[in-house]
């Protein structure tokens, strides 16, 4: 295995917390579905699957070599992030009627909305060669 066949570290954080969105976003629409009036707890397993597969694609855009990897990789991590902060607190209030900590829902969303910015500044930024 050359080193160009192997996958950066950051790549592979990225894909794994795609995973993790994926699998908390199938179980809280699990969950969602047999709580009563849990529409916040809808709203936040929305959240991660919709984000999963950006996650899993800017981890691929990093890696191929097809943009630079800097700005994508910054642009996943911050939607992570936005997604542990906004969907996290969601689901707390939701299942424990108590925030993560204040403003935790509002800084997510910022964060989210900061990483699709840099989604689209990594499509304009030039490839490594």
């Amino acid at each position: 295995m050359t080193s160009a066949d192997r996958m950066h570290l950051a790549d592979r954080i990225l894909l794994a917390l795609a995973g993790l969105a994926g699998a908390l976003g199938v179980g809280l629409s699990a969950a969602a579905a047999h709580i009563a009036g849990a529409t916040s707890l809808a709203t936040a397993a929305q959240f991660l699957l919709f984000h999963a597969p950006a996650l899993l694609g800017l981890a691929l855009m990093a890696g191929s070599g097809r943009s630079h990897p800097g700005p994508a990789r910054a642009a996943g991590f911050a939607l992570a992030l936005g997604l542990a902060l906004f969907s996290g607190d969601l689901s707390v209030r939701a299942l424990l009627q108590a925030p993560l900590f204040p403003m935790a829902a509002p800084s997510g969303g910022m964060i989210l909305i900061l990483g699709w910015v840099l989604v689209a500044a990594a499509a304009f930024w030039p490839a490594r060669r």
